[in-house]
C-alpha cells in the first residue's frame, strides 16, 4: 500500500490501514481481521475503545473539549494531577506538568533537572529510547536510524551499557563503567541526571538489574543527581503493576509517563518531587495542548479502571499464556530464543541461523503474521526482538488465537 502525500521518513511496519477496533481486535479497510499484538505501540494497555473510555470522552466533549491550561485552568487537568498522586507508588507528595506526548514530558524533564541542580550533562543508557524531538533523541541508546545525518545534537549525553538479567551486563560491569566516566570524561558534580527505563522498550524488552537499580539511587544521593525513570511504555500496567520501578523497590525523583495514559489519545506527563518541579520560572513550563480536557477525562478513567488487583490479575493471566506459548515455540523453531521482560511486557528474541540472521528472521515473520492476520512489532538494537504488547485486557480466547496465528506464522518460516 503507498501513503501518498506523508513523509517518506516514516517508517511504517504493516503497509495497510485499520479502519476499527475492539479490544485486541482490528479491522481494516477491506473489512479483514487481524489480532492486534502492537497496541498502538503500548499506548492501548486497555485496549480499542474500552467502554468505560468512550463514556467519559463523549460525556467530556459535549461540556469543554479545550483549554489551554496556561490561560485558564480547567478542572480536567486539577483532577489528573490529583489522581497521579494516588496512582503513583511514591513516598512523596506528587507533582506535575501533563503534556502532549512522552518525547515532550523528557524535554520538559531535562529543563527541570537543568534549572534544579544547575548542571548541564545527562547519563543515558546504551539501547535506550526516550523520543524523536532534538534533545531526546540524543539520549537515545543508537543511531539509526534515529541520529542519521542530524550531527550534533544538544548535550552532553553520556551512555553507558545497561545492566539487565535479559543480557550479559551485570551490576559490578555497569557500575565500574559509571566510576570509569566520573573518572575520565565528566565529574559527577557536573551531572544533572541519569535518565533510565526499568524495562527498556525500544531496547527489546529487557529489565534494569534491580542491584544496579538500588546503588545508582545511593550514588544520586550521595552527588545531587536527579534520577529519571522513564516509564512511558512500561508504566500503566504494562507489566502487571502500575508502573515498573515497583519491582525494583527504589524510587525515582522524576517519573516520566505515556502511551496507555489516556488509553489512545495524546497525554503524558512529568512528575515528582516539588521542589525539583518548581525549578523553572512561571511560564518555563507548559503547552497550548498540554492537559486537553477530553484526554484528561480518558486518563482519569484510566487510573479508576487500573486498581492493584485488576492489574495483578490481567498480567498474570498473560504473563501466563505468554510464557507457555513461547515454552512451545523455543522447542518447535530453531530462530526463537530467549523470552525477556517481564509481567505482560515480554519480547522474544530471534536468533541467527544457517539462513538468517535473527533480525531477517523477524522481518519475515512481521509479513507472515500479517498475512495469518496477527499484527506484531519489532525492537532491538538489530531488531531481532519480538515485543510483545496486546491489551492487558484481551479476552482469553482472542489471545489464544493471537498466539496460535503467531506459531501458523512462525510454520511458514519454518516448517
Amino acid at each position: 500500500m503507498d501513503f501518498p502525500h506523508v513523509s517518506g521518513s516514516l517508517g511504517i511496519v504493516h503497509p495497510l490501514c485499520i479502519e476499527k477496533g475492539r479490544n485486541a481486535e482490528v479491522w481494516d479497510e477491506q473489512g479483514r481481521h487481524y489480532i492486534d499484538f502492537v497496541g498502538g505501540i503500548g499506548v492501548l494497555n486497555l485496549g480499542h475503545g474500552h467502554p468505560a473510555v468512550v463514556e467519559a470522552v463523549k460525556g467530556q466533549v459535549e461540556t469543554l473539549m479545550h483549554s489551554a491550561f496556561n490561560a485558564l485552568p480547567h478542572r480536567g487537568y486539577l483532577e489528573v494531577a490529583k489522581a497521579l498522586d494516588a496512582f503513583v507508588p511514591v513516598g512523596y507528595p506528587l507533582s506535575c506538568m501533563l503534556t502532549n506526548s512522552g518525547a515532550e514530558a523528557t524535554e520538559n524533564a531535562l529543563k527541570v533537572c537543568r534549572a534544579a541542580t544547575g548542571r548541564q550533562a545527562v547519563i543515558a543508557f546504551d539501547d535506550g529510547f526516550h523520543g524523536r524531538t532534538l534533545a531526546a533523541l540524543n539520549l537515545n541508546g543508537k543511531v539509526k536510524p534515529y541520529k542519521n545525518r542530524l550531527g550534533a545534537l544538544p548535550g552532553p549525553v553520556h551512555h553507558l551499557p545497561f545492566s539487565s538479567p535479559d543480557s550479559d551486563v551485570d551490576a559490578d560491569t555497569a557500575l565500574a563503567a559509571l566510576e570509569r566516566l566520573f573518572e575520565v570524561e565528566v565529574p559527577a558534580d557536573e551531572v544533572a541526571c541519569i535518565i533510565v527505563e526499568p524495562v527498556q522498550g525500544e531496547g527489546g524488552f529487557r529489565r534494569l538489574c534491580a542491584d544496579f537499580a538500588a546503588r545508582l539511587r545511593v550514588l544520586c544521593d550521595t552527588h545531587g543527581i536527579v534520577l529519571i525513570f522513564d516509564e512511558i511504555q512500561s508504566g500503566f500496567g504494562r507489566t502487571g503493576r502500575r508502573f515498573a520501578f515497583s519491582h525494583l523497590g527504589v524510587e525515582p525523583d522524576l517519573l516520566l509517563m505515556g502511551k496507555s495514559m489516556a488509553a489512545g489519545l495524546p497525554l503524558a506527563a512529568v512528575a515528582g518531587k516539588a521542589a525539583l518541579m518548581d525549578a523553572l520560572p512561571k511560564g518555563g513550563l507548559g503547552g497550548t495542548y498540554s492537559g486537553n480536557a477530553v484526554a484528561c477525562a480518558a486518563a482519569r478513567t484510566v487510573m479508576d479502571l487500573m486498581s492493584e488487583d485488576r492489574l495483578r490479575r490481567w498480567g498474570a493471566a498473560q504473563e501466563a499464556v505468554i510464557v507457555e506459548a513461547h515454552g512451545r515455540f523455543r522447542e518447535r523453531f530453531p530462530m526463537v530464543g530467549a523470552l525477556t521482560g517481564l509481567g505482560a511486557m515480554r519480547g522474544i528474541v530471534f536468533e541467527d541461523t544457517a539462513t538468517a540472521s535473527g533480525s531477517e528472521h523477524l522481518a519475515a515473520l512481521l509479513a507472515a503474521g500479517r498475512e495469518a492476520g496477527v499484527l506484531l512489532m519489532p525492537s532491538g538494537r538489530r531488531r531481532n526482538v519480538l515485543r510483545l504488547l496486546p491489551p492487558l485486557t484481551a479476552e482469553p480466547e482472542v489471545m489464544a488465537e493471537g498466539l496460535g496465528r503467531l506459531e501458523r506464522a512462525l510454520e511458514t518460516l519454518h516448517p
